[in-house]
Parts: C-alpha cells; structure tokens; sequence
C-alpha cells in the first residue's frame, strides 16, 4: 500500500494528490514562532494583497514588478514581526478589547447598518474577510501600536540643540499662511439613540466638562470616555486646524480661545464634542517654541525606524523561531541559528485548515495590516506609532488553496493519516 503526500501550493483551485476523501487538504508550515504557525497559504496570500494594493495604487509594468519583488521579499519577516509584537503585547497585559468594540460600534454607526448580519455582510464585501478575521486583524494592530508605542517610542528623545539646527536651517518650512489652532477632542455619540439616551450624553458631557475644568487631564478624559475611537486611542488629540475647515460658530470660540480652554459640549450630528485648545498660533514665521513639538516629531521617526528595528531583532533572538528550507527571514537576528531542526522529531510539519484556524483563535493571533500613521501633536502628547511598524501577514481564509502532488517526498509534508 503506497502512501499519499499533499503537499500545498497556494493558487485558486484545489488540486490533491489523491481522490480518496479522507485525505484532507493541508497548510504547509512555513515558520514557528514562540509555538505559533506561519503558513504558507498566508504567505501567498499576502503576497496577492500587496499586488492589488500596488495595482490600485496605479503602478504598471516595471515599476509594478519592481515594487511587487521588493516586496515580497520581505513577506515572511513582516509576518514574523507582527506575531512577536502581538505575542509581546499579550506578555504586557495590554488589553484592547474595548477600543476594537467601539472601534466596531463606531463603523456600524457611520454606514447606518443597525441589523448586525448585515453589518458583518457589509465587513465581508469591503474586506473580503470574515467578520471574525476583520476584528482579530484590528485587535492586532491596535496592539502592536500600542506595543512599539510603550516599549520603543517613549524611550525616544531628541536634544533641543539639534533640533535648534534644524530649525534654523530650515526655517522656510515652518512659515504660516494662516492662522493655526490645535485641538483635542471629546466626542459622546448620540447617533441612533432615544431622546432619553440623548439627554443623558448631553449630562455625561457636561459631566466631563466640569472635571476637565476641575483639573483632570483632558488626555485621560478622552482616552476614557470619546466615542471617536482614533482620536480616543491618542489622548483625543485633532491636529492643527487651520481657519474655513470648521463651523464657524466653533471657530469664533476656538480661535479666540487661550491655550488650556475647555469648552462647553457643541450639538453635532454625530453627538456632543467638547474641544480642548492645545495651541493656537498667528500666522507667519513661526517661531522655534511653536515648532519644537512638531521638530521633535520630525527628527525622532528616522531615529523611531532604528529603533523599531533593533527592538525586533531582539524579539527574535529571544524567541523559539525556526524557518524551513526555501523560506527566508530578512530581519532575521544576526547569528541566531533558525534552521529547522530534526525534521522527524517535529511532526506535523503540515497541518490541516482546520487545525490553523483552531489554534490561531486559541492564541488570538490573527494576522493583521499595519495601521496608518497620523499626524502627530504638540508637546506632551503621546508620540505617534513609527513608519516602520511592522507590515501586515495575512490571516488564513476559507477559501480552499490549490494543492498539487509532490514529484518526491518532501521531509516537511507529512500525510495525513487516514
């Protein structure tokens, strides 16, 4: 009796070695980490995201091939990246359980979709995910931001004189056309609520303003309370708002306002905003203090970059990582042997779909895209994730990858057991 070997090779349709239904289609496992899986089928899948995503993006001929190789090269140690990072997060306690449901809150209420079926259908048809895959995937970037944020950008700081260098030689850049103001916010969401419910975010609001007014840190009060989850997550902080981009109610109040008001909750459409003036600025040469946040901002990310980078290589010198043959780590650590060891004695190096969906959801380790970095906020305001945190890896999906027969045995395919 002769055995029957499946080996995966990710494309569109299913393609098995053997006819014979209890043979099962597997996920070849490309890399272990700390004893989760990389596969793969995620690999590949991966791979097709970045080139839809350079596709939109408008490139074409060499310059798509250019950017669709470089970036695959790197695949496999973005993937690596986010499992260290979320798998960090989890060693920290940091929980974002909350800041995923409002976020999830926050979305249903903007498309108007109060049935939840069709809310997760409306997830399913943008994304092209499950609706549990598209919370996981956003559950692990809200945690790896958080991640880098604590382990890596707080320790980051630049000295004033050469951020005096860089201003005095770059002073054209900092001129202002107009005047400028710089606010946080709070946002308590009436958007599909009864008029009872309404009355009592009109008091919570009030209730927030009187303490933020009594001394409580706004930053805290926002991060605790908003309903607008991005800005929630950063201390409530907006940005620099120039004049003609807000009612102009709320412009004759800000822009006229000190530095520290707080002022009283505003009826909007989507509910109650109370806004805090961080800054406020006249138009222009600005001068060195009203730039020395945003100077700080802007020496630290090439500085953030390394940083990021060296923080990874130790996560993976620190971890049990081991990568088969053909696959290649590009940030692997310098000297850290991840050779895939006695082939024999690490049975199953293929796993079943089910499997990988089984023990992705036990270690809550969906594989996520990496958060878009926003604009960053005056002094004393947490600073903002790094452009180089880490890419996404691309969760595993039902849709079934091809497979093809192996001409040899591969040692790292083992069949399944019928």
């Amino acid at each position: 009796m002769f055995r029957r070997f499946v080996v995966l090779i990710v494309s569109t349709v299913v393609v098995c070695a053997a006819a014979d239904n209890n043979v099962k289609v597997v996920e070849e496992i490309a890399a272990k980490v700390n004893g989760d899986i990389i596969t793969r089928g995620e690999l590949e899948k991966k791979r097709q995201e970045i080139e839809a995503e350079a596709k939109r993006q408008g490139l074409t001929g060499a310059r798509l091939q250019d950017a669709v190789k470089e970036a695959h090269a790197d695949v496999l140690s973005k993937e690596i990246d986010t499992l260290l990072l979320v798998q960090k997060g989890k060693d920290l306690n940091i929980s974002v359980d909350a800041d995923v449901t409002r976020r999830l809150a926050e979305i249903q209420v903007q498309q108007k979709i109060s049935d939840p079926d069709k809310f997760q259908q409306f997830i399913r048809e943008q994304t092209g995910m499950t609706f549990e895959d598209f919370k996981q995937q956003m559950k692990n970037e809200m945690l790896t931001q958080r991640v880098i944020g604590q382990e890596v950008m707080r320790n980051i700081t630049v000295p004033e004189a050469e951020l005096q260098k860089y201003y005095d030689e770059h002073k054209s850049e900092f001129m202002r056309k107009e005047a400028q103001v710089f606010l946080s916010q709070i946002v308590i969401s009436t958007e599909g609520k009864s008029p009872e419910q309404v009355a009592a975010a009109e008091k919570k609001a009030k209730d927030l303003v009187a303490r933020a007014n009594k001394g409580e840190k706004f930053s805290d009060l926002a991060r605790d309370n908003s309903d607008d989850v991005e800005t929630a997550k950063n201390g409530g902080y907006v940005g620099s708002m120039p004049k003609g981009m807000m009612d102009k109610a709320i412009e004759e109040i800000v822009f006229k306002a000190k530095k520290g008001f707080v002022s009283d909750p505003f009826k909007r459409a989507q509910g109650f905003v109370i806004l805090k003036v961080e800054d406020r600025f006249e138009a222009g040469q600005a001068s060195f203090d009203e730039v020395k946040n945003e100077l700080q901002d802007r020496l630290t990310q090439p500085k953030a970059n390394a940083k990021v980078r060296t923080y990874l290589t130790q996560l993976r010198e620190d971890a049990f990582l081991e990568i088969k043959d053909g696959y290649v780590d590009s940030g692997a650590a310098p000297g850290k042997d991840t050779r895939w060891k006695d082939v024999a004695a690490l049975k199953p190096q293929t796993t079943t779909k089910e499997e990988v969906a089984a023990r992705r959801k036990k270690h809550i380790l969906w594989v996520i895209p990496a958060g878009t970095v926003k604009s960053t906020k005056p002094e004393g305001k947490t600073a903002p994730a790094p452009a180089a945190t880490p890419a996404p890896a691309a969760a595993t999906t039902d849709k079934t990858p091809d497979a093809t027969p192996a001409k040899t045995p591969d040692p790292a395919a083992v069949p399944e057991k019928k």
